[in-house]
C-alpha cells in the first residue's frame, strides 16, 4: 500500500507547503499552517476515483452558447425570511454550509425546515453530536410534524453516503461537519484535513445526485467559519446565524451565494416553538422610548435586498484617566476612529479628550458606509447633550474632506422611512428624490458642516 502524503495548508487561505512555516507568505497570517495527511495514490473514494466529477457527473465538452439557460426549479423551506437569504429557496444538487455560535439555533433552524419539507420530498437528518433521542426529543417540543423525517446517528462520511444511496433523499442535513471523518485519513475528526475531505466527499455526492445538501458548521472566537478556508470554495452558500444568548433575536446573513444576492439578512426571533420568522425587522428595531433622548437617531440600511431602519445610539462623556475610550458594537471601531477626525476636521469638534461609546440597538451589525452620516449625528447629539426629533431619519456616507457622498438605493431607503412615519430625512444631495414624497420633508446636505447646521436648527 502506499504511503499516505503529508502537506501542509493554510486554514485562511488554503495555500500549500512542503514543511510547517510560522507564517504564510500568501496571506501574511501567523499560526494558520496545519499538517494536512492526504490519502494515499490508490485510495478509492466511496463513489469510485476520488476526484471524478466533483461539480457533477463528467459530460463532453460544449460551447457556451448551446448550454441550457431553463431556470433551476427552487424549493421553498416554508420560511419566507429562510428562502430569502438563500436566494428564493432550495436549488437541486446545491451544498449550503450553515455557521454560528454554540446555542444560536442552527439545529432548530434546520430541524424546523427539514420536518416540514419532509411532507412534500424525502429528507434525511444525519446527526453526529446529539443522540436520535436528543433530536427527537427537541422535535417534539417544538411541535414539529415528525413522521416522515428519516434520521441517522453517524460520523463516518462512507456510511453516510451508503445509506443515502439506499434512501434516495432530495434533502440531506449533516450536522456537524466537524465530527465527520472519512476512514483513508488518519487524522482525528475536527481536523483541517478531515473537515476538508469529508466536506469534499459530501458535496461531490450532492453534485452527482442532485441531492441538496447542508453542512452545519462551527465558528472561531472572531465569528469566522471554523476548517480550512477552502471549504467556502467547495460550497454553493453560505450562511451565518448570528444573535448574542441575552437576546432573542437571531440573524441569518448570507455569506456567499452562488444562486442568489450575497449579505441578505433574514431575521428570526427564538421563541418556545422554535425560531419564527420576523417578516417586519425594522418594527422591532424601532421600539423606541416615547421622549427623545440625546445621542440616539435612526437610519436607514440595506441588507441584501431590501433597506431596513435601525437605531444607533452614542455616548460621549469626558474620559476619566489619561487615555479615551473609543468602544462601537454593531460597527467597524476603526471607521469610528476616522470619522471622529473628521469630525474634528471639518465639523468643528473636539472630542479628543471624550470618552466615546456607539452601539447599533437590537445586535444587528452594519458594515456599509450609509451608516456614517447618522453615527456623527448620534455624536453630536451626545456631545451637546440636546436630543434629535423622533420623526428624523438620517443616511449618507462620510469623506475624509468633509463630503457627503450618495449611497446606492436612495429613494427606496427614504420610501421605507416614510412607509414607518418619519417626516425628515437628512440624506445626500445626490440621494434626494426628484419628486416629492408625501409626509416626507427632505434636508439635503453636501458638506459635513451643512449637516451640523442642519441638525442644530432642527
Amino acid at each position: 500500500m502506499a504511503k499516505a502524503k503529508t502537506a501542509y495548508v493554510c486554514t485562511e487561505c488554503g495555500a500549500d507547503y512542503s514543511k510547517w512555516q510560522g507564517q504564510c507568505t500568501a496571506c501574511q497570517t501567523w499560526n494558520t499552517i496545519s499538517e494536512v495527511r492526504g490519502v494515499s495514490n490508490n485510495a478509492k473514494g466511496a463513489r469510485g476515483v476520488r476526484f471524478e466529477g466533483f461539480a457533477g457527473s463528467l459530460s463532453a465538452v460544449q460551447s457556451l452558447d448551446d448550454v441550457s439557460l431553463a431556470e433551476q426549479t427552487r424549493i421553498s423551506t416554508g420560511m419566507q425570511e429562510f428562502d430569502r437569504v438563500l436566494g428564493g429557496g432550495l436549488v437541486e444538487g446545491s451544498a449550503v454550509l450553515m455557521g454560528g455560535h454554540p446555542g444560536a439555533g442552527k439545529s432548530t433552524l434546520l430541524l424546523q425546515a427539514v420536518c416540514h419539507l419532509a411532507a412534500s420530498v424525502p429528507a434525511l437528518y444525519v446527526t453526529g453530536e446529539e443522540s436520535l433521542q436528543q433530536v427527537a426529543m427537541r422535535a417534539k417540543r417544538l411541535g414539529l410534524p415528525t413522521k416522515d423525517l428519516k434520521m441517522l446517528s453517524e460520523t463516518s462520511v462512507e456510511r453516510v453516503m451508503q445509506v443515502a444511496e439506499t434512501e434516495k433523499p432530495r434533502i440531506l442535513v449533516v450536522d456537524s461537519i466537524q465530527v465527520m471523518h472519512v476512514a483513508d485519513i488518519e487524522s482525528a475528526p475536527g481536523s483541517v484535513s478531515q473537515v476538508r475531505e469529508s466536506a469534499a466527499f459530501l458535496t461531490r455526492f450532492a453534485k452527482q445526485t442532485g441531492t441538496i445538501l447542508f453542512l452545519v458548521g462551527h465558528v472561531t472566537k472572531d465569528g469566522s467559519l471554523a476548517g480550512p478556508k477552502v471549504l467556502e470554495h467547495m460550497i454553493d452558500c453560505s450562511i451565518l446565524l448570528e444573535g448574542s444568548s441575552d437576546s432573542r433575536y437571531r440573524t441569518l446573513r448570507g455569506i456567499k451565494n452562488r444562486f442568489g444576492a450575497v449579505n441578505e439578512l433574514g431575521v428570526f426571533a427564538m421563541l418556545e416553538q422554535g425560531l419564527k420568522e420576523v417578516k417586519n425587522p425594522s418594527a422591532i428595531f424601532l421600539n423606541r422610548g416615547e421622549e427623545a433622548s440625546p445621542g440616539s437617531v435612526v437610519m436607514v440600511v440595506w441588507e441584501g435586498t431590501r433597506p431596513m431602519l435601525v437605531e444607533i445610539q452614542a455616548l460621549v462623556d469626558m474620559a476619566q484617566g489619561g487615555y479615551p475610550r473609543r468602544v462601537a458594537v454593531g460597527l467597524d471601531q476603526n471607521r469610528l476612529a476616522m470619522l471622529l477626525a473628521v469630525l474634528h476636521r471639518h465639523g468643528g469638534l473636539h472630542v479628543s479628550d471624550q470618552d466615546v461609546f456607539v452601539n447599533v440597538v437590537g445586535g444587528v451589525k452594519v458594515n456599509e458606509t450609509s451608516a456614517d452620516l447618522a453615527l456623527l449625528a448620534a455624536i453630536v447629539s451626545s456631545f451637546r447633550d440636546r436630543a434629535l426629533p423622533q420623526d428624523l431619519v438620517i443616511f449618507g456616507e462620510v469623506g475624509l474632506s468633509g463630503e457627503i457622498r450618495p449611497v446606492p438605493s436612495g429613494q427606496e431607503r427614504i420610501n421605507e422611512a416614510a412607509k414607518h412615519g418619519f417626516t425628515r430625512a437628512l440624506v445626500p444631495k445626490a440621494n434626494a428624490p426628484r419628486k416629492a414624497i408625501q409626509g416626507m420633508k427632505v434636508i439635503p446636505v453636501t458638506k459635513l458642516s451643512e449637516a451640523i447646521t442642519a441638525l442644530e436648527e432642527l
